[in-house]
């Protein structure tokens, strides 16, 4: 067999490969020789029609058959003779393939790049820290309390905190803003829910009145035609509710898993809670800080094929949790699409960094720890009444137990990554953890749909 290989760009290789017509007019042969023990062939008893026969009915469908599988395992030979690495499937170009010229073809792909990771005790890491106190914890039982609220309707001017039913829509004049329509809609003032200063607009509003409002759109908007606009709209109020707290009495307990027990116990289970909000937005903040820093300090040529199969994983992802979400079909299509654009920079980084970690890994001999992985599957069975059953069933199928695994090496690598990195703490309230972590979940939200 012979093979010669072409470098195109950094990451191309054509591969042109001879097959000796020996070597497949040999495996041709065998296959037809052993047909004749069982192929059964009208005239004939079973087994028993001579090789000419065989040969005559069955030969070029064998030849085309041997051809095929010669083409898989000459490909396999050839890589690995010339000592490369394809990043994906290749694009085969026949050359020749008739009886009596042996099979010939070019093989066009790309190669996995060589990834060199530098020093990592020059990398500048960013550690998350947090301390929960009494403050925090009071702080989240107003946050239960006020989403379990319920609204009463009262007949004074609306004040920040309270509730509106707005009926709204966008300028006649303005064909993209006259789009903007609702009825019913419930509006939280102060919530920010609505972009600038329109919830502001409302503080002083009473049941029933007619107003005319405006609302400045982001520019980041999902909507091109509104995006970055400042459009009039025509609000009805429904109705001003303020919030009535409920008591904090057994019956509110009881809705947070504390059956028996007074305020203690029940702030002794909610400053839990917390405390593992804070822990999981720490690591989750260790993680992102790693990972960035090790994209920033590592370059890499990144195969395309790679990054086109990611793009096309974000917009099958995106799909699939707006589906979840109950959006229509259609508008499940618009939405991906208008997002298509931040797809490519999501995917180049997440094959970055899949590169990257698994460099690292191999030159470190890195492997999950298995009490890493049994801490991560008790951490995700604690939220089930029937917590020692999910352990058994993570552990039951090999699959997902590998997940798991996969999930705990890479804790592995930002351990060993933080361990010998520039580390630097930042001192954060839970307030202002959980904005960050929101603020970043929002970034990496938007880019990776």
């Amino acid at each position: 067999m012979q093979v010669s290989v072409e470098t195109g760009g950094a990451l191309e290789r054509s591969l042109t490969v001879q097959v000796p017509e020996e070597r497949i007019a040999a495996e041709v042969e065998k296959r037809l020789q052993s047909m004749t023990k069982t192929t059964r062939v009208k005239g004939f008893r079973p087994g028993k029609a001579p090789l000419r026969v065989i040969r005559q009915r069955f030969g070029p469908q064998v030849r085309q058959e041997v051809l095929d599988k010669v083409l898989q395992t000459s490909f396999y030979e050839a890589v690995t003779q010339e000592k490369l690495r394809p990043a994906g499937a290749p694009q085969i170009a026949p050359l020749a393939a008739d009886s009596g010229q042996g099979l010939s073809y070019t093989a066009r792909f790309e190669v996995m790049p060589e990834v060199k990771l530098n020093p990592v005790e020059q990398l500048n890491i960013e550690k998350l820290v947090c301390e929960i106190s009494d403050e925090d914890v009071s702080a989240m039982i107003e946050k239960l309390r006020r989403q379990r609220a319920e609204l009463q309707p009262v007949e004074r001017a609306a004040q920040k905190g309270d509730w509106v039913n707005l009926d709204y829509k966008g300028g006649a004049e303005d064909e993209a803003a006259a789009s903007l329509e609702a009825k019913g809609a419930l509006l939280e003032l102060g919530s920010g829910r609505f972009p600038g200063a329109f919830e502001d607009q409302l503080v002083g509003a009473v049941a029933g009145a007619s107003l005319a409002l405006s609302l400045d759109i982001p520019e980041d908007y999902g909507r091109e035609e509104l995006a970055g606009k400042t459009v009039a709209l025509e609000v009805k109020v429904n109705s001003v509710s303020a919030p009535v707290l409920p008591e904090l009495n057994e019956a509110f307990f009881k809705n947070f898993g504390v059956a028996e027990g007074d305020m203690a116990a029940f702030r002794g289970e909610i400053r839990k809670h917390v405390e593992r909000e804070a822990e999981l937005a720490t690591r989750a903040g260790l993680r992102d800080s790693v990972m960035d820093a090790l994209r920033e300090a590592n370059q890499v040529e990144l195969p395309k094929v790679l990054v086109d199969a990611e793009i096309h994983r974000i917009r099958h992802e995106l799909a699939g949790n707006l589906k979840v979400r109950g959006l229509p079909e259609k508008e499940i299509g618009a939405t991906v699409e208008r997002a298509a654009p931040q797809f490519e920079e999501t995917a180049r980084r997440r094959v970055a960094l899949r590169l990257l970690t698994a460099e690292l890994i191999r030159a470190q001999d890195l492997k999950p720890a298995p009490e890493k992985v049994r801490e991560i599957i008790e951490r995700n069975a604690q939220n089930y009444e029937d917590s020692s059953s999910m352990i058994n069933w993570y552990y039951s199928d090999k699959e997902r137990l590998a997940e798991i695994e996969a999930l705990a090496l890479e804790d592995e690598v930002i351990a060993w990554v933080a361990a010998r990195g520039k580390v630097k703490e930042l001192r954060l309230s839970f307030d202002e953890l959980m904005n960050k972590r929101q603020t970043g979940a929002d970034s990496a939200s938007q880019s990776d749909s």
